[in-house]
C-alpha cells in the first residue's frame, strides 16, 4: 500500500495528479508535513530500519527517501530540529488509522437513561422503573432518577425526595449515587452510576482423565510336551 507521491518511478501527470490529492487529503486530516512540504531548515533523519542517519538538510534526505522509493515523514515537527523518518506514508497512515480503530472499539460509551417518577406514583409503576433503573445500570449505563413537582405538589417536596431516596436503597448494591438528590427548579434528581463489578474468577480447567490402566499381558500358557 505504498504512495506513489514523491517517489522515483515515473508516472503520467494525471497519475501523479490522482495520487498527490489523494495523499494532500490524508495529510490534511491528520495534520503532517511530508515530503516537499517539510520547510525547517535541518532535520534530524531516521531511516526505515529506526536507525538514526543525523541531522540533514530536508532536500538531501527527500532525495535519499525517493532513491529508496519511500516518504520523507515529519513525526516529531516540535523538537529541535524538528524529527522525520523515511517510510512507506500509504503505509504509516493505515497503521495509524489501524490502531485509533482499535483504541475507540476499547472505549466504553456511558449513555446517561432517564427515569421519570411523579409526586403520586403508585407502587406497580414505581416497581416498574425500578426495575427499569436496575436494568439500566447492569447494562452499564448511568441513570438520572428525576421527578416532577407540578403545582400545589411544590409544598410537598418530602414526599418527592422519599420516593427518590427509596429508589437509591431499592438499587441497592447494582449501583451508587453520584449527585444526591436536588432540587432544580421544580425538578428532583439524581445521578446513579453503575457500581464497579468484580469479574467472576475464571473456572478451572477440569483435571485431565487419568487414561484407563490397560490390563497386564497374561504370560503365554506353557507349551504341553
Amino acid at each position: 500500500m505504498r504512495s506513489d507521491f514523491g517517489k522515483g518511478r515515473s508516472l503520467a501527470p494525471e497519475q501523479l495528479e490522482e495520487s498527490t490529492i489523494a495523499l494532500d487529503k490524508r495529510s490534511a486530516k491528520s495534520f503532517i508535513r511530508i515530503n516537499d512540504r517539510i520547510r525547517a531548515r535541518e532535520i534530524r533523519v531516521i531511516d526505515e530500519n529506526g536507525e538514526q542517519m543525523g541531522i540533514l538538510p530536508p532536500f538531501e534526505a527527500l532525495k535519499i527517501a525517493r532513491e529508496r522509493g519511500l516518504d520523507l515523514v515529519e513525526v516529531s515537527p516540535n523538537a529541535v530540529p524538528p524529527v522525520c523518518r523515511i517510510q512507506d506514508y500509504g503505509r504509516f497512515l493505515y497503521e495509524k488509522e489501524k490502531s485509533e480503530r482499535a483504541a475507540k472499539k476499547k472505549q466504553k460509551i456511558i449513555v446517561v437513561k432517564e427515569v421519570k417518577f411523579s409526586v403520586t406514583v403508585d407502587e406497580h409503576d414505581y416497581q416498574t422503573k425500578k426495575n427499569q433503573a436496575v436494568k439500566f445500570l447492569i447494562g452499564g449505563d448511568k441513570v438520572k432518577a428525576s421527578l416532577r413537582f407540578r403545582g400545589r405538589q411544590m409544598a410537598h417536596r418530602d414526599l418527592g425526595y422519599n420516593i427518590i431516596n427509596k429508589l437509591i436503597q431499592d438499587i441497592g448494591e447494582v449501583g451508587v449515587v453520584e449527585f444526591m438528590p436536588r432540587m432544580e427548579g421544580t425538578i428532583l434528581h439524581a445521578i446513579l452510576a453503575p457500581s464497579k463489578k468484580q469479574e467472576a474468577p475464571k473456572p478451572k480447567p477440569a483435571a485431565p482423565t487419568p487414561p484407563a490402566q490397560q490390563a497386564a499381558p497374561r504370560p503365554p500358557a506353557p507349551a504341553q510336551q
